[in-house]
Formats: structure tokens, C-alpha cells, sequence
């Protein structure tokens, strides 16, 4: 992809800005050469043009500067954690306040077989099998705005069970080979613990082999959630009362396209365009469905399956199953929708940063890594916001993305009942 380059201005103000946020976020780097060189690797993500490599944002001719920096991010024990912490804290405190975590996958393709966690694996989000690596982020993500706080590294089977493999890699011995999805749902839990970060909704897809233990993972930390899931998923409803016998199964889009005439237009504007947009929703009560390892839930969740139907479809083409029933159908697509922000900020922010581009073979380098752009992302956003001072609370609307220009407000024109429709809208803006 085309890489942003920064007009001078724009990159003289983020570099002080980062100058700010070193202070802030890497208080726990014990010595002041690492801090040094974080800054020196922050300053070589946001200028440097092309691939954000150790050999690029060291520059020609300065063989001591690369070695410095491959030693700062591939083999320096420091402890990525608390960066990411604080990092998120702040962000909770001084930019528009969050509106959920959303899980974003991030697959990485490698022609080799020596980066961390690389295979050749099936990637759903590609449609094929693929030499690559796959990683996760967790982002927190409003309307206006979203920032990565937390990445996942997901390891095959090889880079846990080949003793010198691991070795190499400096893989920690409390690490194991789980699903992308199980690696988020273990990174959320930790967040959700020990972060001190106000609880928001949980965004994510999830498979229909993962969704039985996510779904029990995050009811026993009551970690709200909106899950996208298959129209083939089988789901269990009614059975509650004396005249309504079951449980029955039935996929999920069977169930929805079902209550088809109970639908609700809701018009809403998408992110990053103007133009305005019309959805149909409707939902259904359905009930947990227990893991392997369970045969009740544990505590039992009452869920909701949310389905919607754009515009023309004949059939609905979205699912999701939430735990959140006291929210309007109105706002739980909103939160589903966030992840078309945090897909527009990864593309626009967090790709031009380079958060795809280490090329380091060691755990702990490739987390250092993502770290230190996780920061550049957020001193990108908060410098394009109009100010440098971090530590005030910014005005709502202020992110527009890197240099991006002001957009008009949508202007949604009349639209016509649809027959077997509900007159009743909601707004999304």
C-alpha cells in the first residue's frame, strides 16, 4: 500500500508530542538510554518513508544506531505491559471517552518461516491458507476515533511444542498455541482485570467452534459483549413457559429472517463517508449454548441474536449474539459498527506506522514492536486532533484521521415505507 508521508509541520509537532508521551507512558523503562531509544524509534516510525524496518528508521550509514536500536526492541528485557497500560489510561482520561474494546484480527504474510509464530494456516479473514503470522488488537474505539492498546501474537503448534524453536524465539514457558480468538478473549480478560480501565462492551467475530467459551469467559467477568457470528450457527430458543414448548435449534439466520416483520429501519451515516445509509434490524431472545468442557454455563447468560438486512436484501446478511439487553437495537449496531472505525484507523493510521513491518524472529521484539506503534498511532491521531497538549481533555470531534479533511454532515434524504415494515426509525449519527 501507498505509505502517508507527513508534510515537515505536521511531523516537527509529533515528534514533540512524542517527547510528551515518553514521559508519560514509559515511566517504568528503568534507564534513560531505553527511554532515549524509544524515542529515537517513535521519531523513525512516524518520519521515515517505506518499510518502518530497524535498518530504515536507523538510516543509512549508522551501523551503531541499528545495533542500539535491534538491541533496544529485539533482546532488552523491558516489560511492554505497563506501556500499554498506561497508554490506555490515558486515552481513557484525555481523548473522547470510548465506546467499547473492539478485537481487530491482523494477519501479517511472511515469504520465510523464522519471524515469530509464522506457519502455513487457514485464515478465515483471507478466505485461503497463507504463510503468516496472525496477531490481534484490542482497540478502544469511538465514533470518532479508535487507538490499539493491546496485541496478541498467535502461536502454531511448532513454536510451543519444538523445545529449540521456542528457545530461539525467547518464547516465555507460560505461553501455549490457542486460536486467535481464545488469545483475545485471554487479553481482554486481562485488561478487564488488572488494567483499571472503565468496563466497555467487548466487539469481536468469533467462529462457531470459539463461541461457546467466549461466551462463558466473559459472563464469568460480566464482560459485556457484542459478538459478530455466522448465519449457520445453530441457535436454541423458546422453552420458556408452560405454552411454548422446547428448546427448538435453528441456524441463526433461519431464526431472523423469521421475525422479518418486526423489523426497524434505522438510518445511520458510516464511518469515514458522508453518505448515509439504511439498515434493518430485528432480534430474538435465544439461550447460552455450554462448551465442551461444560454442560451448563457457568453462570447461565440470557443473550440476545441481533440480525440486520441492508437496504435491497432480500435476506439478512449480519448476525450477532450480545449480552447487553438494556441497550436499544439502535445502539447495539452501533457498537457492531465500530469496527468499520478501528478497520478505517488501521488502514489510514496504524498500517502507514508500520505496525506490520517488523521483521525481527523474537517474541519479545515483535510486542516491543507493536508497542512502540501503538504509540505512534496515538501521537499521529492526538497531533492531527489540533493540539499538543495530551494531558487535556480534548473536544468531541476533534479526530478526523491522519491530515484528513473536514467532512460535510450526512444529509439522509426521505425514504419510503417498506412494505411489512414498522414506521418507526432510529438515528444513528
Amino acid at each position: 500500500m501507498a505509505r502517508v508521508v507527513l508534510p515537515e509541520d505536521s511531523t516537527k509537532e509529533i515528534s514533540e508530542l512524542i517527547d510528551v508521551l515518553i514521559s508519560l507512558f514509559f515511566e517504568s523503562l528503568p534507564r534513560r538510554d531505553q527511554r532515549n531509544w524509544a524515542r529515537v524509534y517513535l521519531n523513525g516510525l512516524v518520519r521515515t518513508s517505506g518499510k518502518k524496518t530497524i535498518r530504515n528508521i536507523a538510516g543509512t550509514g549508522a551501523s551503531s544506531v541499528e545495533q542500539s536500536l535491534q538491541q533496544f526492541i529485539s533482546k532488552s528485557p523491558w516489560d511492554w505491559t505497563p506501556v500499554r497500560r498506561s497508554l490506555a489510561q490515558h486515552l481513557e482520561r484525555t481523548a473522547q471517552r470510548p465506546l467499547a474494546w473492539v478485537v481487530q484480527p491482523m494477519v501479517i504474510e511472511k515469504a520465510g518461516d523464522r519471524s515469530v509464530g509464522v506457519g502455513r494456516q487457514f485464515v478465515p479473514q483471507l478466505g485461503r491458507t497463507a504463510n503468516c503470522q496472525q496477531a490481534g488488537g484490542i482497540w478502544l474505539a469511538s465514533s470518532e476515533a479508535s487507538f490499539p492498546v493491546e496485541w496478541t501474537l498467535t502461536l502454531p503448534g511448532p513454536w510451543t511444542s519444538e523445545l529449540l524453536r521456542r528457545r530461539r524465539a525467547g518464547i516465555p514457558d507460560t505461553a501455549r498455541s490457542l486460536t486467535p480468538a481464545q488469545d483475545a478473549v485471554h487479553a481482554v480478560q486481562r485488561m478487564a482485570a488488572t488494567w483499571q480501565l472503565q468496563r466497555r462492551p467487548v466487539v469481536m467475530e468469533v467462529s462457531n467452534t470459539d463461541l461457546p467459551q467466549t461466551i462463558e469467559a466473559f459472563a464469568l467477568q460480566d464482560i459485556p459483549f457484542v459478538l459478530k457470528v455466522d448465519g449457520t450457527l445453530p441457535v436454541s430458543f423458546g422453552g420458556a413457559g408452560r405454552h411454548k414448548p422446547g428448546p427448538h435449534t435453528a441456524p441463526a439466520r433461519e431464526l431472523i429472517d423469521s421475525l422479518r416483520s418486526q423489523r426497524r429501519v434505522v438510518e445511520w451515516t458510516r464511518h469515514g463517508r458522508a453518505e448515509g445509509a439504511v439498515t434493518l434490524l430485528t432480534s430474538a431472545g435465544i439461550l447460552a449454548t455450554p462448551s465442551e468442557d461444560r454442560p451448563v454455563p457457568v453462570p447461565p447468560t440470557p443473550l440476545l441474536l441481533v440480525g440486520a438486512w441492508s437496504e435491497a436484501a432480500l435476506l439478512p446478511s449480519e448476525f450477532w449474539i450480545t449480552n447487553i439487553g438494556d441497550r436499544p437495537l439502535a445502539q447495539l449496531f452501533l457498537l457492531a459498527k465500530l469496527t468499520d472505525r478501528v478497520s478505517l484507523d488501521f488502514t489510514e493510521t496504524c498500517e502507514p506506522v508500520g505496525i506490520r513491518d517488523f521483521e525481527g524472529r523474537s517474541f519479545r521484539g515483535w510486542h516491543h514492536h507493536a508497542t512502540l506503534a501503538s504509540v505512534a498511532h496515538a501521537a499521529r491521531l492526538l497531533s492531527a486532533g489540533g493540539s499538543t497538549d495530551p494531558v487535556s481533555p480534548v473536544t468531541p470531534g476533534r479526530y478526523r484521521g491522519p491530515l484528513a479533511p473536514a467532512r460535510p454532515p450526512a444529509v439522509l434524504p426521505p425514504r419510503p415505507l417498506i412494505p411489512g415494515q414498522s414506521a418507526r426509525r432510529e438515528y444513528i449519527r
